[in-house]
């Protein structure tokens, strides 16, 4: 009979606030946050520092690096794109919390997005140099721009989305046009790497941050402007000369204003206007913000002015000096009123963060008396808030208390699960680990490794320095620090069935521990029992189970076994070729598990120390071992990011579950085995439960050689094939990309055709014999589920994904194409499928084109088609007009009643129903309530006493 086993699951992931491989940005409201973490999104309410929402995707076999979150655009309305390190892009629904639509297209990591201004289109660039243009009500690829050399760092739209602009590490700014999808521009001056563009919301000024020590700024030129050969927004050209003009390009929509010096030498990271365009934020590679106060035209004037008679009165001054005649030349000159950047930009202010800044985010929505708030990401999983006023900067709030400043070291479950203790550098975490809610925050050393005593009142903490640090856990307070040894403490192991503990520290030492109860003070204290004095140092202590045995790792590679009660010598466990890093004791205390930098496992057998079994379980260091209770089975993780499941008595490999983006540095089992929790140096926690499914060693192999080889459906035909260094200047590509959905659809499209075919045939056989006289009865085919041939095509096209389509038709081979073809008259007469019908033969005459026109066979289909899709599609975009024509006389109406205009009254509801909501939510809450009773009596006070005083 086959064994079974029971499989582990993800089940939640805490720790993380904001990860630093993506930006950060506020959404339409700017009452939440959106920040990454890891493969997550956390939408955080600013004013509760709560994460409300948490978007992940369910997919459980996708778990891992590669679905990294790393870029971040929220758009006009609650639609929230997220880019990902395999290259797709999900579109969350904010309110609701659900994924609407997973685009495919990137083969690198996205590394910027942006939506236009009504949020109907997306622009996504990537690591593998190409930018995609994205319809977003559509929810499929328009097309793909390639010309850049290295990774897309940023874009922008221009001209209500008519152009985009693109910037990238080859040191260049592109401008494309949509319309006719080519690069109308290429701008270089740059001398390093560009790596963030914006430009303000009136589209005047483009501005770009690269490493170099200055900002550059662009005045852009408008469709309307480029048409009349002038334009509005640089106010250099109303001074040009005729043969300036002449020479002036008319295509040239960017044009060079000027530069600004920047205070910091770090290279420029993120910069950003803010949505009135007043403010200007330069984020650089380091802890500070430069924020820039954006002048309007009368200011910008007046400063002009002000520079100029300052020039003048330099020049008054060295009159005596200089001849009158070219004096007199040079003030004609300086008399023209220019207009610098540095007029319109002046430096207001330098923000300076505690830790590296990751990104930052401009707030859509602005108190009284404040010019913007800012929220930052720091490289130390937190999140801070700025509020920047005419004056100064304040920090209004930060968000911490959910996860650990630096990597997690180690985690210990109490005795009846119920708590978590995680600990790092600086702090010791108190977690519910159902919940993944932090408990208690306690200060502390830097914590390696951590117990907590069976009745769940204390925990113990092993630091660097070599202190124990006792903790309260009711209380959340540090009640006692113990100099235990004089190098770091490497590991706590419990001493089963008495009031005690071991630790192994780097000074050669192994100490025992009890637990005491003075009567001057209720809290515990420890004494040292006895200590033994090892040869090396020591990296790992384990307790057997029934107290019998002590066993200490140490750093000459080898493992020693001593009796517990007279600390005398038993076994030498050696084999490794390196430290051993971790151990552990089955329950039975029958076998031991050791885990080694040089990446095996090592089982052995307590009672005569014969090594079982070796195995190289990891692709690097083993960090941590352990067996789960009552059973041979056991999990290890190491610095591969992996976690995998074991039977240490077959020696077979049961499970690998993958989910950490670092390496991974603690594990703790549950006392029943139930679930388990790892601790990374990617700062998260994550727990895994046992769940009902049922595996099998054989099918997990499968999976594993499936995996294996089932490499990118591309890479097989074109890994010898020759490619091209660098696209083809301005090219214009498909926006999808080949994945095995594409080429699972184009398999269902066959299949459904090939029956369709076959159905088909045998209607028309029956339709003979009844016609001949011959009574037949007629079975449908019951995999057409009672559908025509022609619905059961419609139905498989229909499913796929609209994104997909492209590529799906593609694939298909020419007579395949030709089948489907045939169907399409049919198709058409169902309004609703119109706009299918449109893209399967737009499609497949683009990719067929030669092939259609040389096949005679073609030529009937292709002519019904000419007559029947035009006037279908006409019909529809009729009906489309026609309503459309009827809502705008229905809002031409409701705003001819009223005084206000339809938006305005629209936004004037909006903010009635809120006013509503908020004081409803003011009569819930009582405290609220005593507030104003106590301001209304001091109010009522102040009052008597000034009458009294009149």
């Amino acid at each position: 009979m086959v064994k079974t086993y029971l499989r582990y699951e993800q089940a939640s992931s805490f720790g993380v606030i904001t990860s630093v491989d993506s930006n950060i940005t506020y959404d339409s409201s700017g009452k939440h946050l959106l920040a990454p973490a890891l493969e997550k999104l956390g939408v955080w309410n600013v004013r509760q520092a709560v994460c409300s929402k948490t978007l992940a995707s369910n997919l459980s076999s996708t778990g891992g690096p590669s679905l990294a979150v790393t870029s971040i655009a929220a758009s006009p309305s609650h639609l929230v794109a997220c880019g990902y390190a395999d290259g797709s892009i999900r579109i969350w629904d904010v309110e609701k919390g659900t994924c609407e639509t997973t685009l495919n297209g990137h083969k690198g990591a996205v590394s910027a997005l942006r939506y236009n201004k009504l949020g109907s289109m997306l622009a996504s660039g990537s690591k593998d140099n190409d930018v995609i243009l994205w319809d977003v009500v559509g929810e499929a690829g328009l097309f793909r721009l390639r010309g850049h050399r290295d990774q897309v760092t940023d874009l922008v739209f221009l001209d209500s989305g008519k152009k985009l602009v693109t910037s990238s590490k080859d040191k260049f700014l592109r401008v494309w046009d949509l319309d006719t999808q080519h690069c109308m521009q290429i701008i270089s001056g740059h001398h390093s790497e560009i790596w963030s563009i914006d430009i303000d919301p009136e589209e005047r000024y483009l501005v770009t941050g690269s490493a170099d020590l200055e900002l550059r700024f662009y005045t852009v030129k408008h469709e309307i402007d480029l048409k009349d050969g002038k334009s509005l927004s640089d106010n250099r050209d109303e001074h040009m000369g005729s043969e300036e003009r002449a020479s002036e390009n008319k295509w040239e929509v960017l044009k060079q204003y000027g530069e600004i010096q920047r205070q910091s030498k770090d290279r420029v990271a993120t910069v950003r206007f803010n949505k009135s365009g007043n403010l200007l934020a330069c984020q650089v590679a380091g802890k500070t913000v430069e924020v820039f106060r954006v002048l309007d035209e009368v200011e910008a004037k007046r400063k002009a002015k002000r520079r100029l008679n300052r020039k003048k009165e330099k020049k008054s001054a060295k009159k005596e000096a200089e001849n009158g005649d070219t004096n007199h030349e040079v003030e004609k000159d300086d008399n023209i009123l220019t207009v610098t950047v540095s007029d319109i930009f002046k430096l207001l202010h330098t923000l300076r963060a505690s830790k590296k800044i990751c990104s930052m985010s401009f707030c859509p929505t602005t108190r009284k008396g404040l010019l913007a708030a800012l929220a930052l990401s720091l490289n130390n999983n937190l999140l801070e808030f700025h509020s920047i006023g005419s004056e100064s900067t304040t920090k209004t709030g930060d968000i911490d208390l959910h996860g650990h400043r630096s990597d997690v070291r180690s985690v210990t479950l109490s005795s009846d699960n119920s708590l978590l203790m995680s600990t790092s550098h600086n702090a010791v975490k108190i977690w519910n680990p159902t919940t993944g809610s932090c408990l208690r925050t306690i200060d502390s050393g830097y914590g390696l490794c951590g117990l907590i005593d069976p009745r769940n009142k204390y925990a113990f903490i092993g630091t660097k320095d070599g202190k124990i640090e006792t903790i309260d856990i009711g209380s959340g307070t540090r009640i006692g620090v113990q100099d235990a040894h004089d190098g770091s403490i490497r590991s706590l192991a419990r001493i089963p069935d008495e009031n005690g503990f071991v630790t192994g520290s780097a000074n050669r030492e192994v100490v025992f521990w009890k637990y005491e109860r003075s009567q001057d003070s209720k809290h515990l204290t420890l004494s040292r029992d006895r200590t033994m004095t090892m040869n090396e140092e020591v990296l790992v202590v384990a307790v057997s189970p029934d107290a019998k045995y002590i066993v200490v790792a140490l750093m000459d590679y080898t493992v020693k076994v001593f009796f517990m009660d007279t600390l005398k010598f038993f076994l030498s466990l050696y084999g490794h070729k390196l430290p051993v890093f971790c151990m552990d004791i089955s329950s039975d205390g029958r076998l031991i598990a050791t885990g080694s930098a040089d990446k095996n496992l090592k089982i052995w057998g307590l009672d005569f120390g014969d090594c079982h079994k070796s195995i190289f379980a990891h692709d690097d260091s083993v960090m941590a071992v352990k067996f789960v209770t009552g059973t041979h089975y056991m999990i290890s993780v190491g610095k591969d990011r992996i976690v995998k499941y074991w039977d240490a008595d077959k020696f077979e490999l049961l499970l690998t579950l993958e989910g950490h983006h670092a390496e991974i540095w603690s594990l703790a089992i549950s006392s029943r085995g139930d679930f388990f929790v790892t601790g990374s140096h990617d700062r998260s926690i994550r727990r895994w439960d046992r769940t009902e499914e049922s595996l099998f060693i054989e099918e997990e192999k499968e999976k594993r050689l499936e995996k294996m080889f089932d490499t990118e459906p591309d890479n097989v035909q074109n890994r010898y094939a020759p490619q091209e260094e660098f696209p083809e200047e301005g090219a214009v590509g498909l926006a999808g990309k080949k994945t095995q959905e594409t080429l699972t659809a184009t398999d269902s499209i066959i299949d459904a055709l090939d029956l369709a075919e076959e159905e088909a045939k045998r209607i028309a056989a029956y339709e003979e014999e009844k016609a001949s006289g011959k009574v037949a009865i007629f079975q449908p085919n019951v995999v057409m589920l009672g559908m025509s041939p022609s619905d059961y095509v419609l139905r498989a096209v229909s499913s796929v994904n609209t994104n997909d389509l492209e590529q799906t038709l593609l694939a298909l081979p020419f007579a395949v194409a030709l089948k489907l073809l045939t169907y399409l008259k049919e198709w058409s007469m169902n309004p609703e499928k119109i706009e299918l019908v449109c893209w399967v033969a737009t499609a497949l005459l683009q990719t067929h084109y030669n092939q259609l026109i040389a096949t005679q066979s073609a030529r009937p289909i292709l002519t019904l088609l000419k007559d029947t899709l035009y006037s279908r599609v006409k019909e529809c975009k009729d009906i489309r007009c026609f309503n459309l024509a009827a809502m705008y006389h229905h809002e031409q109406l409701l705003a001819s009643r009223s005084d206000v205009l339809f938006r305005d009254a629209k936004s004037k509801l909006e903010e009635i129903r809120s006013q509503q909501s908020k004081r409803l939510l003011a009569r819930e809450d009582p405290k609220f309530e005593r507030k104003k009773k106590k301001k209304q009596k001091k109010s009522g006070d102040t009052n008597t006493h000034g009458h009294a005083l009149t």
